[in-house]
């Protein structure tokens, strides 16, 4: 379960930040998953509740945004959404194209304690 290992990164991200404002507590972590990447949510949301045990992190509220898909088609350019990575362009019906969006996996922003 490759999720542990984010949530462990994660989580790694958080305290570092925490630690540079000094702070005490984690209060709100925001989260921007991209639904392209490749990332199972629940199984994510498991993982992190599970590794902020005896952390600053341990109350904390976790707010994931999903960005959907969007790419542009390398055939026709026509900008689309994206469903799954092997969806066909809606113009043209081409299979080649760039992911625009979809794809992230950040921390957007902190709300701490200090």
């Amino acid at each position: 379960m490759h999720e542990m290992s984010i949530a462990l990164s994660i989580i790694d991200i958080a305290e570092k930040e925490a630690k540079k404002a000094k702070a005490i507590q984690v209060n709100e972590i925001e989260l921007e998953v991209g639904q392209l990447a490749g990332v199972e949510y629940r199984a994510l949301e498991f993982a992190f509740e599970t590794a902020v045990k005896n952390t600053i992190l341990e109350n904390t509220i976790v707010k994931i945004h999903k960005p959907k898909g969007q790419a542009i088609c390398s055939d026709c350019e026509t900008t689309f959404e994206l469903e799954d990575l092997y969806s066909a362009c809606p113009k043209c019906g081409g299979y080649f194209h760039n992911i625009i969006k979809g794809k992230e996996l950040r921390v957007k922003s902190l709300l701490v304690d200090d």
